[in-house]
């Protein structure tokens, strides 16, 4: 098959890795990291470089995405069936699955998440967000209004000094590929954990869900880990743990 796979930057090395082994011809595009906190503004994002992709000869195109604050919600596949995880957000597509994803949200519900895309792509207000999906709309609206007013450097300084987006959190956990990651950025995010007060903790990651998405794992058209959304159908979010499903055109 030859497809495309649009995700995002937080899943740079995963995704890399995992199109190296694939038995397919998959072409990726990364989006800029951070969108997800304006889903409606990343839904746009999204729909115009899947239209872009129409009718150039794809099987399909794959969304290195979760739900990612109702995001997916209301994209259309054109003529080319699109394929997205069954996840909340990308911490799944590092977890491995929604049962570990949920088990560590009710455990450990003020974690902050880590990896080495976030740190390495991560500018501007990225840097003072999670990469999860539970970013609140003051802080952004404050922070906006912070470089409006200071300038971004400044806005930066008085977040870290304010601590306003930080007060759900009391641990950091680095989820480590198993190849690739430098001593480097593990140092960077347990530095930034001990200056915060957070406890600091490293995770393997379990990257088959990452893996099944551009080995075609999601055939025959779509299972409980991946949405089939057939060519003319569209993405709705689906209120229980199936995360995403479609409706027809």
């Amino acid at each position: 098959m030859r497809l495309r796979c649009i995700a995002c930057q937080v899943l740079t090395h995963p995704l890399q890795a995992a199109v190296a082994c694939s038995p397919h011809s998959v072409d990726l595009e990364f989006v800029p990291l951070g969108q997800h906190d304006y889903p409606k503004k990343l839904r746009e994002e999204l729909q115009g470089r899947i239209d872009a992709v129409d009718g150039r000869g794809y099987d399909a195109v794959l969304l290195g995405y979760g739900l990612c604050g109702q995001a997916m919600d209301g994209l259309k596949a054109r003529s080319i069936p699109l394929v997205i995880p069954r996840a909340h957000d990308c911490i799944t597509l590092y977890l491995g699955s929604r049962e570990r994803y949920q088990r560590e949200f009710e455990d450990h519900p003020g974690t902050y998440w880590y990896t080495r895309d976030q740190l390495e792509h991560r500018t501007g207000e990225a840097a003072a967000l999670s990469m999860g999906s539970g970013s609140d709309e003051e802080l952004r609206n404050a922070y906006a209004s912070h470089v409006q007013k200071f300038g971004r450097e400044n806005a930066d300084y008085l977040m870290e000094v304010m601590g306003a987006w930080r007060k759900s959190y009391r641990r950091g956990v680095y989820l480590e590929l198993s190849e690739g990651d430098s001593d480097g950025t593990i140092a960077q995010a347990e530095a930034e954990a001990s200056r915060r007060g957070w406890t600091f903790e490293r995770y393997a990651t379990d990257l088959r869900l990452a893996h099944e998405l551009v080995n075609g794992g999601w055939l025959p058209a779509g299972n409980r880990d991946f949405l089939y959304v057939p060519a003319g159908g569209t993405v709705q979010t689906a209120y229980n743990e199936c995360i995403l499903d479609t409706c027809p055109r």
